[in-house]
């Protein structure tokens, strides 16, 4: 075991949420709105991107619109989700769907580094009507295989780090 994490582990902050009848799981309630919110919200570009909904919107005027609720609620996703890891260090580093959460966040984010530097440029430059360009679909399909496999390794955390 990591010394910063069994350090972690002893702090003052990870015993409050741990032994708190009611804390654990009103930051959890945090973290599961919140990320409802990142999922539903990319969802719908997602679907967009890949010619599946709102085909009747430009895929920019949609991004432009939901973007900023989904990095707003993905922030408050991230620090609840750090109070939560806080709470349990140990058993959360050596649990393979929080690891494996982790990795898909990982490709999650180079996903989206990928659909603001090449894919939104060639949806910039897309007729509004016309199908979207390969890139986007592909961008689309991948974000939101991504985003259903971190849901599930996410809910897997919970049944497997009772206790």
């Amino acid at each position: 075991m990591s010394p910063v994490i069994a350090w972690l582990q002893a702090t003052p902050l990870s015993s409050l949420i741990r032994e708190s009848d009611w804390l654990f799981p009103a930051i959890e309630c945090l973290h599961v709105i919140a990320f409802v919110t990142v999922v539903g919200s990319i969802s719908v570009v997602d679907l967009r991107l890949m010619g599946l909904a709102s085909k009747s919107r430009p895929i920019g005027e949609l991004v432009d619109e939901l973007l900023p609720i989904t990095w707003t609620a993905f922030a408050v996703a991230a620090c609840a989700g750090l109070l939560l890891f806080v709470s349990k260090p140990v058993t959360y580093t050596q649990n393979f769907f929080f690891l494996g959460k982790m990795a898909l966040l990982v490709l999650a984010a180079a996903n989206m580094g990928v659909f603001h530097a090449v894919v939104q440029k060639a949806i910039a430059t897309a007729p509004a009507q016309a199908p979207p360009p390969l890139i986007a679909r592909a961008s689309g399909a991948a974000s939101l295989a991504l985003w259903i496999a971190i849901v599930a390794f996410g809910r897997w955390i919970g049944f497997t780090t009772l206790g």
